[in-house]
């Protein structure tokens, strides 16, 4: 494992969004930010388009580490390769039965869709009980001719998901023996493997997630290692997991389901990087692109990272991920009247082709982005200046037409209801992760990046009662940030599930530095730099008798039965008001999570400070009529990267740089802290 002393002098970190892939390359002499269009068809293409356009020889950068939405999309747009499934007789239909919940609770109708088809799911004689014992001997050559059978019907992965097999995973690892001695390919899935956790359910669409995905990450990521080495690339590159670490992508796709949310989940770690660096421990990050918007909760510094996300309707993946909540509101998302007469915006989104009617690429329906820009939140002048760039009356028109005329309203109107309606939706994402989880946003400061998210930061805070708004230095690319400042970072669980009072305390304190092991053992086998190893444990517990789980902090390995037990209660009694002394507490499952930090990052490096100007009035560049509220207000504009260290300012005033646009209502006041990010005040908006 490297040591700080040899620390890699020049760093890309890549985010590849719907709508652009941005790049951020730091090295010794400077900084570079690179943003190019997404190309759908193949993310490899913009990745390499990203990188050439950077000038630096891939043979001398010394680290990539790559945020992917690869996996989130295959699983989103149910693209997945052909998999099939071997399980215990009698429960094949496990992962379709499910929590018997419906995807509309008051509609009429509803589609549910496995991941794996029925007709893919084959059953063979085997059966563990509870607590480990064989019940029924497995039938090896019922599993052979399962094989063969899902072979012939064009399987190309396979996932092993046997009862109690976290109990007791020796059928899963005799039933995958069997399968690599006949499989055409490395694309076999023992759920133990990759979640040793109670819950049958979870646990077999969350090993058949990542058997459906685990051949086209492979595929990508293979792709692009070719393409980089063949460009002069010597070593693996890292790939960001949905837990905010990374990880070598020779490792990847062996637990590709951890990739999905990888993309928000960088910028997560980015923005508690920034915000901890600023004196800020506590912050709800809120991230707006072309496509959507993320928001995630960080208390203390730590992102909230859970073990129990539904990427859709009836698809659990647990596995350890960043506590992202996405919605389909983006700068692209498109505005429409329905046909009751009712205005809605998104989830339907114009993406990056043709995108919205003023990027000139054939756009022809209303979005965000064409109604910040009617609104004068946009620069006119440097949006609309491209070729085909069509003109403001003529996106004045479209929204006469679509959305001002069936209302019975006014242009500007109109365009201000598309953001009215849009900040509602993103509000109500926020109250998600905060007060619906017993937090209040008044506590918090929100942490807006993205390329729309400072548009819209400031009216949310006033929304939500959120006193300060944290604007980054680079907004749109902190994606990107958060790939070059992400930890390495293995999370490990493990089902126990028995009365606290009869869990043999030396079992759990081998389960725990098992875990620690395995951790350590991974980081120190990565060529990235780490400053040290950090671990920290906890549980997921609940009263005897309870379904739903918390999940309590451990304070160390050795953590006596009498501590876990008054961790738990005080824990209930937070969540809850209750004390349940007369029940018994349950020991469900233990989580160790291994962390291999990275060398700190100096935010003040991605900003050049020869552009600053000496006073913030040298940073003025004009005034133009800007939209607040229902009337035309005479606006301050100014240059970000201008904008002198300590500078102080009031609103109205919009702030313009390359890679985002950020509005300031009257009443707030903005002050430039010493990594250069924004720091807003929200006052007095009247």
């Amino acid at each position: 494992m490297p040591d700080s002393e040899n620390a890699q002098s020049i760093i890309a970190g890549i985010d590849v969004g719907g709508t652009f892939t941005d790049l951020l390359l730091v090295a010794d002499d400077g900084v570079k930010v690179i943003k190019t269009p997404t190309t759908v068809e193949n993310q490899a293409y913009g990745v390499l388009a990203a990188l050439a356009e950077t000038g630096a020889p891939l043979s001398e950068i010394d680290a990539i580490v790559h945020g992917t939405t690869t996996t989130t999309n295959a699983v989103l747009e149910r693209k997945l390769s052909r998999t099939g499934m071997i399980t215990t007789k009698g429960f094949r239909d496990i992962i379709e039965v499910g929590r018997r919940t419906r995807p509309q609770p008051y509609g009429m109708f509803g589609r549910f869709e496995p991941i794996v088809s029925r007709d893919l799911r084959l059953e063979v004689p085997e059966r563990m009980d509870a607590a480990g014992r064989v019940v029924v001997d497995l039938d090896e050559e019922a599993v052979k001719e399962a094989a063969s059978q899902l072979l012939n019907l064009g399987c190309e992965s396979v996932v092993v998901h046997f009862l109690h097999a976290y109990a007791n995973p020796d059928h899963e690892r005799r039933a995958v023996e069997i399968l690599r001695d006949v499989w055409p390919n490395d694309y076999i899935t023992a759920g133990h493997e990759l979640l040793s956790e109670y819950r049958e359910y979870e646990r077999g669409v969350t090993a058949a997630v990542n058997a459906a995905v685990r051949p086209i990450l492979h595929r990508y990521v293979d792709r692009l290692q070719s393409e980089l080495t063949q460009e002069g690339f010597r070593r693996d590159f890292l790939v960001m997991n949905g837990n905010g670490g990374m990880v070598s992508a020779r490792l990847v796709d062996r637990e590709a389901a951890k990739t999905v949310m990888s993309g928000p989940a960088s910028g997560v770690m980015a923005a508690a990087h920034a915000a901890k660096r600023a004196g800020i421990d506590n912050l709800i990050t809120y991230d707006m692109g072309g496509t959507s918007t993320d928001v995630a909760l960080v208390m203390d510094a730590v992102p909230a990272v859970s073990n129990e996300l539904d990427v859709e309707y009836a698809m659990p993946i647990h596995v350890p991920m960043v506590d992202v909540r996405t919605i389909g509101s983006g700068g692209g998302s498109i505005a429409a009247v329905s046909d009751a007469g009712l205005l809605k915006v998104g989830p339907e989104s114009a993406g990056a082709s043709p995108g919205p009617i003023c990027y000139g690429r054939g756009g022809a329906e209303p979005t965000i982005t064409d109604a910040n820009l009617l609104l004068g939140r946009l620069n006119p002048e440097n949006l609309l200046s491209t070729e085909n760039a069509p003109s403001l009356d003529a996106i004045r028109g479209i929204f006469d037409d679509k959305i001002a005329g069936p209302l019975s309203i006014d242009t500007d109107a109109a365009a201000g209801a598309v953001i009215r309606v849009a900040n509602d939706r993103m509000a109500g994402a926020i109250r998600i992760v905060s007060i619906s989880k017993g937090h209040d946003p008044r506590d918090f400061t929100l942490f807006a990046f993205g390329g729309a998210g400072p548009l819209h930061a400031v009216a949310l805070a006033r929304e939500l009662g959120i006193p300060r708004v944290l604007v980054p230095t680079r907004p749109g690319i902190t994606n990107a940030l958060g790939c070059v400042v992400a930890d390495v970072r293995h999370d490990f669980v493990r089902t126990v599930n028995r009365p606290l009072d009869l869990v043999d305390m030396g079992e759990v304190q081998e389960i725990m530095s098992a875990q620690v092991k395995e951790g350590r053992d991974l980081i120190e086998s990565e060529t990235i730099s780490i400053e040290n190893i950090r671990v920290f444990h906890g549980a997921d517990m609940q009263f005897i008798g309870q379904t739903h789980l918390i999940s309590v902090p451990l304070p160390r390995l050795d953590a006596t039965r009498e501590e876990i037990q008054a961790i738990f209660e005080k824990a209930y009694f937070d969540r809850f008001q209750v004390k349940l002394p007369e029940i018994r507490a349950n020991l469900v499952n233990l989580k160790t999570s291994v962390i291999g930090e990275r060398p700190d990052f100096d935010l003040g490096r991605i900003m050049d400070a020869r552009l600053r100007a000496k006073t913030v009035e040298n940073a003025r560049i004009g005034t133009r009529q800007v939209w607040f509220d229902g009337e035309w207000l005479e606006t301050a504009i100014y240059a970000r990267d201008k904008l002198p260290t300590g500078g102080q300012f009031g609103g109205p005033a919009i702030v313009e740089q390359m890679d985002t646009t950020i509005v300031v209502e009257p009443g707030n006041t903005v002050l430039v802290d010493e990594d250069g990010n924004l720091s807003i005040e929200i006052g007095d908006h009247s």
